[in-house]
């Protein structure tokens, strides 16, 4: 876990969600939450593209909140390929609304997290309530249904990945008309590239739209 992360717990749909909360130096501006990677391949809260989008957005000065999906660590509850884990990530949000009110919320993910953060954010938009802004970090288009997301969203694509290949993102997000920014050399997990991911993230985040 990141050097300040602070344990903490929620009551999911299955049951207990273990999770990790983040504090920027000073006041929050907002407030982000991470999405991990499938919890059927190893992935959990603390994986390393999760870790460094949520130092991104400290660094930001976003509070930033994260949790294992159920099945995983101290989450309880099994994989309900990813309809439960959107159902508990819209606790978390809603948990994180009422504990920071008023501060707009981001959403961001990191492989199959993209997917329920995309999810998500067509549940909210429904509702009324969308997230401020998504990045998505190795987009799960082709492996999973990925919906369609607002046109700010940041996409992050590794040009290696044989995972999820950077042709797959390309034809989902050619009909969205959603840029794809590619980082030169970097396979699935951005062995050795991580540092690219929080320094696009921060770059790509001061826009003006």
């Amino acid at each position: 876990m990141n050097k300040h992360s602070q344990k903490f717990y929620l009551t999911g749909h299955a049951g207990k969600m273990e999770c990790l909360l983040d504090e920027p130096e000073g006041t929050p501006v907002g407030i982000a939450l991470v999405a991990h990677p499938h919890p059927l391949y190893g992935g959990t809260m603390e994986n390393k593209v999760a870790q460094t989008l949520a130092r991104a957005f400290v660094g930001m000065g976003y509070v930033t909140a994260r949790f294992n999906f159920r099945g995983v660590g101290e989450s309880e509850g099994t994989y309900d390929d990813g309809r439960g884990e959107v159902d508990d990530m819209a606790i978390m949000f809603d948990h994180m609304a009422k504990e920071y009110p008023g501060l707009p919320i981001a959403l961001t993910g990191f492989s199959f997290g993209t997917f329920v953060q995309a999810q998500l954010q067509q549940r909210l938009e429904a509702e009324g309530r969308p997230a401020e802004r998504l990045v998505l970090v190795g987009t799960a288009a082709g492996k999973w249904p990925m919906p369609p997301v607002p046109s700010d969203t940041i996409l992050i694509h590794g040009e290696l990945d044989d995972t999820i290949t950077l042709q797959q993102v390309f034809d989902w997000a050619r009909p969205l008309d959603i840029p794809v920014t590619v980082i030169p050399g970097a396979d699935h997990f951005f062995h050795r590239k991580l540092v690219h991911i929080k320094n696009l993230v921060a770059q790509m985040w001061r826009r003006d739209i």
